[in-house]
């Protein structure tokens, strides 16, 4: 599948599926405070560029989101991107358990944003949900 390479950095690397039109983040070790939201915030300028609606998050390597990031997430970024097209998100849960009990919050919300959320533990199933969609 072809992708464009948006970043690339210790952190995350975040593509553009130009193929089936998806946004692609996967996170290379818990990320939080600034360089999430500048990693999340550059993604979503693409995806409202390419008129994108779809978003594929391997999140397998993530920890837990501060309270700060989570209040990013549903008070800023996911309004922002559910009111610019955002409508099927393929969320690949961090492996621990701390990490995931921290999406609740976030995933709960981005529901009632009118976001279709499914969530998985297996990377190709979430991408061929989403490419599905």
């Amino acid at each position: 599948m072809p992708y464009d390479i948006i970043i690339k950095n210790q952190y995350a690397t975040v593509r553009y599926e130009t193929d089936h039109k998806y946004m692609y983040h996967t996170f290379h070790k818990p990320i939080s405070g600034q360089v999430f939201r500048q990693t999340m915030n550059t993604a979503l300028d693409v995806l409202i560029e390419k008129q994108a609606i779809k978003w594929l998050s391997d999140d397998r390597n993530n920890g837990e989101f501060t309270a700060a990031d989570i209040d990013f997430s549903i008070n800023e970024w996911g309004p922002r991107a559910a009111k610019n097209g955002w409508r099927y998100w393929a969320l690949v849960v961090p492996e621990s358990i701390v990490g995931q009990i921290g999406m609740l919050d976030i995933t709960n919300t981005f529901n009632n944003f009118g976001v279709n959320l499914t969530i998985f533990s297996d990377l190709e199933k979430a991408r061929q949900w989403l490419i599905a969609q």
